[in-house]
Order: C-alpha cells, then structure tokens, then sequence
C-alpha cells in the first residue's frame, strides 16, 4: 500500500515562490468549507518549531475546560457534617461553600490567638 506522504519540491527560484503563492487561495480561489475549517483551527507560530507548536497547542483550552491553576490554594476533602449545619449553610445561597469556609477559618484564628 503506497503511503500518503508527497514528494513535492520546494520552490527553488523566485518564479518558482510567485507561482505557488498565485496557485494558493485567495480572493479569486476562495477555500472550501473543509479547508475553512482546517484553517480556522491552525496554529501560527513564527519561530521555535515543534516544541513551540505544541506549547501553543497545549495552552489552547477546549470551552468549558479549566486551565491550570496558578497556586492552587484549596485542597479536595471528604468531611461529613450533621444535616441541621448543611442545611443552614445551603439556604444562604449560592457560596455557601466559601461561607463555610470563612465560618472555619475564623474559628481557627480565634482559637490560635489564644
């Protein structure tokens, strides 16, 4: 089976350049949807090669996708709580996470003042 893999020349002269860029889409050669697409999600990158291709690529975020925090500052626990003190904190609303977090970090300043 051949491969996909062309063996195209690169432009050698200056004739060579001008007919590849007239050969190119543009205005009169306008691109078709596949090939928009393509284009649409490409990634230009000036100098640095393969290792700064895949540094831009990697830093693009899909939507809906969190990015890395910068210190993280919270850390992921299982705590069980009684339902009277989940239920009060629930009905103050949306925070009410921080709220008890804040309720927390007083009490733990207090006692360490002492």
């Amino acid at each position: 089976m051949k491969s996909g893999v062309t063996r195209k020349k690169f432009p050698a002269s200056t004739a060579e350049w001008e007919a590849a860029i007239a050969a190119a889409p543009g205005k009169d050669r306008p691109l078709k949807p596949d090939e928009e697409l393509a284009m649409a999600n490409s990634v230009v990158v000036k100098s640095g090669g393969y290792a700064a291709v895949r540094s831009v690529v990697a830093s693009q975020r899909k939507p809906g996708q969190r990015g890395p925090q910068q210190a993280p500052t919270k850390q992921l626990v299982s705590v069980r709580f009684s339902p009277e003190v989940l239920d009060y904190f629930k009905s103050t609303g949306s925070g009410w996470q921080t709220r008890m977090n804040d309720v927390l970090m007083e009490w733990v300043n207090k006692k360490s003042t002492r």
